[in-house]
């Protein structure tokens, strides 16, 4: 993970909690079912947070005999975490607020601080959103949002995005049942806001499952990666076939790359090792996230087989 990841996740961590402690004073004021969902959504977003914060933590951790390549997965598991965190207390406890609130409606006491928290939280979350998508910006380079999502391998980068979004158009939706309350006297409006509010919170779990389950799984790398050292083993004239290249993400800056290929049937076995030496060298340099490369060549009936390499 980059610094600029770093940056992400503890501008997001400290306007949520600043965000969250107010929201939770304008509810206790007003009594707005939409301003405490609001505050559980700020909370739960700051305890995501710092399961992010512990996650990369985690990842950085060096390699051992039990994790030979190294804990850069603990990421995915708690990005896949929050997702579930998100879905379980943020969403479930919001419609669960909001069916309490439609059945039981209530006036709201004192609009006008609502309406200072609601400012004052989006401008917190606002910043939060910029130096998100900002920094998303420089990582996704040509790539569109989406894709640049789909198939982004650093869930902590697009995880604050999805947060910060949901938690703007959240305050949004309590801002119009705030103003729609107010002007027709309807306490419905509150409730309704509230179950909206976890149905986007909902929507933004699901998505940020799906994108991590992938990675949490084994996700190859990137398309072009794959490509580019397609193209390059190819264009190697000791190199008679290539059978398969598999590719794996370890971690968001750690691919591992197992390659299938057939020598031609001239060279011997020094000539085979000094080719797989200038490969791994070669891929390296090209992709410095590929941090083990492991080569093996079809046996063939002119040179016995070397013993598949490990690239170190």
């Amino acid at each position: 993970m980059t610094s600029a990841t770093n940056k992400v996740v503890y501008a997001a961590l400290c306007g949520n909690l600043l965000v969250a402690i107010a929201k939770f004073v304008a509810a206790a004021v007003s009594g707005s079912a939409a301003m405490l969902s609001e505050g559980i959504h700020s909370l739960v977003d700051t305890g995501n947070e710092g399961l992010l914060i512990y996650g990369m933590h985690r990842a950085r951790m060096p390699a051992d005999a039990r994790f030979p390549f190294g804990h850069g997965k603990e990421i995915y598991f708690w990005s896949f975490v929050v997702a579930l965190m998100v879905f379980s207390m943020g969403a479930g406890i919001s419609i669960y607020e909001g069916i309490i609130h439609l059945r039981e409606p209530a006036e709201i006491s004192d609009p006008l601080i609502n309406y200072a928290v609601i400012g004052v939280s989006i401008l917190f979350e606002g910043y939060s959103w910029w130096v998100a998508v900002r920094e998303f910006k420089v990582d996704k380079g040509a790539r569109g949002y989406i894709d640049a999502i789909r198939r982004g391998k650093d869930p902590t980068m697009f995880a604050v995005l999805f947060e910060d979004s949901a938690a703007l158009l959240g305050l949004l939706v309590a801002l119009a049942s705030q103003i729609l309350g107010q002007i027709t006297g309807n306490p419905y409006f509150d409730g309704a806001a509230s179950i909206l509010i976890g149905l986007i919170l909902a929507a933004t779990a699901l998505w940020l499952g799906r994108e991590t389950k992938g990675l949490l799984i084994g996700e190859s790398a990137n398309t072009e990666v794959v490509a580019g050292i397609r193209e390059f083993i190819g264009a190697n004239p000791e190199v008679d076939r290539i059978n398969e290249i598999l590719t794996m993400h370890v971690g968001p800056d750690y691919i591992l790359v197992n390659i299938s290929l057939h020598i031609i049937s001239r060279a011997d076995r020094p000539e085979v090792h000094a080719i797989f030496e200038d490969i791994d060298d070669a891929i390296k340099h090209r992709y410095p996230k590929v941090k083990r490369v492991f080569i093996e060549s079809e046996r063939n009936s002119t040179v016995p087989d070397p013993e598949p390499r490990v690239a170190d």
